[in-house]
């Protein structure tokens, strides 16, 4: 692998960007390759079977770009089929649930933790088992929100169709009592300002991605394949449907303007 080969990123859609921000952020060296599944969007609704199916499609592609390094951009990939992925990737990669575990358990004082996601990801039980496994005492608190990511999808994210999911899905973790949620879907930080004010104050809200950029810049590190300094770099964005409706989602959510996106048929 080469050190300024680029760094591949797959979801179904927009919700990965959360945490290509995080890569623009603490990886400002870095390139990166994009893919956004926009032909099979959402994940939630997918079996295990086409989950796995798709995303092997995905990380072939991004490893014919040449990428040294996979972050599975998704929790429902990375709760379902990343297993699968790392055995038959021939570079490393990363998900989001062991992060979005490890800060969950750092920041809860009450020891009860909610979660909201996908319908496919609450199935798995990964962010449960994860929580229960390295916690002592824990509560784990977990909604399917699946209105949430059509939503954003279209860039409807100050809608009263927003705000009513949101109560409907959020109450019955607020009568729990929780601390702490778990942004179980990268689309939700793009509603992190609403769900914090139905929450209120007393909730701390997890965004796994900052924690799974951290972990994948480590090992970057400790492969020596992270790349320092000032550099010419480049973000390209493939997607699999409507590149255009892409783009413009990616520009209300990034305030800029990301270039031309490209329509590959895997």
């Amino acid at each position: 692998m080469k050190r300024n080969a680029a760094i591949g990123l797959f979801d179904s859609g927009v919700g990965g960007l959360s945490v290509a921000v995080e890569v623009y952020r603490q990886l400002p060296a870095e390139s990166t390759v994009y893919f956004g599944d926009t032909a099979h969007v959402p994940y939630g609704p997918r079996s295990a079977g086409e989950l796995t199916r798709f995303t092997k499609k995905i990380t072939d592609f991004l490893q014919g770009q040449g990428v040294k390094y996979i972050i599975a951009a998704c929790n429902t990939s990375s709760s379902i089929s990343l297993p699968v992925l790392r055995e038959r990737c021939k570079v490393p990669m990363i998900g989001l649930i062991e992060p979005g575990v490890a800060e969950a358990l750092g920041k809860t004082v009450n020891g009860r933790i909610g979660v909201i996601a996908t319908e496919a990801t609450i199935r798995s039980g990964a962010y449960e088992q994860g929580l229960k496994k390295l916690g002592r005492d824990i509560e784990v608190y977990s909604r399917a929100a699946p209105r949430l990511v059509p939503l954003v999808e279209a860039g409807r994210t100050d809608t009263y169709q927003v705000t009513g999911a949101l109560r409907e899905y959020l109450f019955p973790l607020q009568e729990a009592g929780i601390d702490t949620l778990i942004l179980g879907c990268t689309h939700y930080p793009f509603l992190a300002r609403q769900i914090a004010e139905e929450l209120g104050p007393g909730v701390r809200l997890v965004d796994p991605a900052s924690a799974t950029v951290r972990a994948a810049k480590e090992e970057l590190c400790r492969l020596d394949l992270a790349i320092s300094g000032i550099r010419p770099i480049s973000h390209c964005f493939y997607v699999s449907s409507r590149p255009d409706a892409f783009r413009a989602a990616a520009g209300r959510f990034l305030k800029k303007d990301i270039g031309p996106v490209r329509q590959i048929d895997l």
